[in-house]
């Protein structure tokens, strides 16, 4: 049996396609639903239980000796959320919680981190996890500190010992994640998923001017990583269970907005048409210019799977899933 934590959300129910044609039958999604149209994410998967977050530790001891394994997806995930006690409840509470079942139970555990963690990037992005290294990073905003407080936590209890450890763990570092089933996210949706509904309209995409002076409008840069990349990682790790460790997961190699702009016309078969606006004011002190995974260390732990070009993953994205009438995976 496999929990996923925010199986209905964009990464969990793309992990719960991935693992049901992997041959896994026995998935339990944990998550809540509310009033809109998250469910649509699930309903075509086969799926063993839907556990509400406030009975999943319940469900957990009655089922602790069927449970193979936890994908811990289930966050706040909305970089703007200002609330941090609910964030703290949610990302770093929860993520305890699950750690120590996990430590003691001898249940793996694969959680989300973010590379929100990396704040503006001056700090590099390498994906160390000593406390050592750890300290030096300063993430912007609640949400990515969130992450950061856990992954902290997580090597200092390496260090120390000082309460049992998961069989396998694993913290993997998303970039900027695209891709299908992210359409309940409404302003966290990625920048693809927010431009195809004005190209389809035939409006021009809009796009932040830059506000540095290394940067031309539409040329700050970031990893953009397709969903499916993610779960590829995902399961290799479910495949591995002796790798272990806290890990980047973006492609290595990052790429401009307008670069992402001119893929998602192509895929829609239009000529480019770009509006620059400018960039709230809030948002200006916080902005990231640049971010780039480094990819070394899940490369050298054994993972050789290459990652999926801008290009084709938006156009598999636009083509396959948007422009259709049912959009879900």
């Amino acid at each position: 049996m496999i929990i996923i934590t925010g199986g209905t959300g964009f990464i969990g129910s793309n992990l719960a396609a991935g693992l049901e044609a992997h041959g896994c039958t026995d998935i339990v999604i944990c998550d809540t639903l509310g009033t809109g149209e998250k469910w649509r994410n699930i309903a075509k998967r086969e799926i063993r239980d839907i556990v509400h977050p406030d009975r999943l530790f319940d469900y957990l001891e009655t089922h602790k000796d069927k449970i193979e394994a936890i994908f811990h997806m289930g966050a706040i995930s909305a970089t703007t959320e200002r609330d941090a006690d609910i964030i703290v409840e949610t990302n770093v509470v929860l993520s305890r919680r699950l750690w120590k079942w996990c430590g003691k139970h001898k249940k793996r555990m694969i959680y989300a981190s973010s590379a929100a963690t990396y704040g503006d990037g001056q700090a590099g992005f390498d994906d160390v996890q000593t406390s050592e290294g750890l300290k030096e990073l300063l993430p912007l905003n609640a949400y990515g500190w969130s992450k950061h407080v856990f992954d902290r936590r997580v090597a200092r209890v390496l260090m120390t010992k000082s309460e049992p450890i998961p069989p396998q763990w694993a913290g993997l570092k998303f970039f900027n994640v695209y891709g299908p089933n992210e359409y309940h996210k409404e302003d966290q949706m990625s920048v693809i998923c927010k431009l195809y509904p004005q190209v389809r309209a035939g409006a021009a995409a809009k796009l932040f001017k830059s506000y540095h002076p290394d940067y031309e409008d539409g040329g700050q840069l970031r990893d953009f990583v397709y969903v499916k990349d993610i779960v590829d990682v995902m399961i290799w790790l479910y495949e591995n269970p002796d790798k272990s460790g806290l890990f980047n997961v973006g492609t290595g190699a990052a790429r401009s907005f307008k670069a992402l702009a001119e893929a998602t016309f192509a895929a829609a078969g239009d000529e480019p048409r770009i509006q620059y606006m400018e960039m709230p004011d809030s948002l200006k002190p916080k902005y990231q210019y640049y971010t780039q995974a480094e990819m070394k260390k899940l490369r050298e732990a054994g993972y050789d799977k290459e990652f999926t070009s801008l290009e084709d993953g938006v156009k598999d994205y636009v083509q396959n899933y948007m422009a259709k009438e049912d959009p879900y995976l």
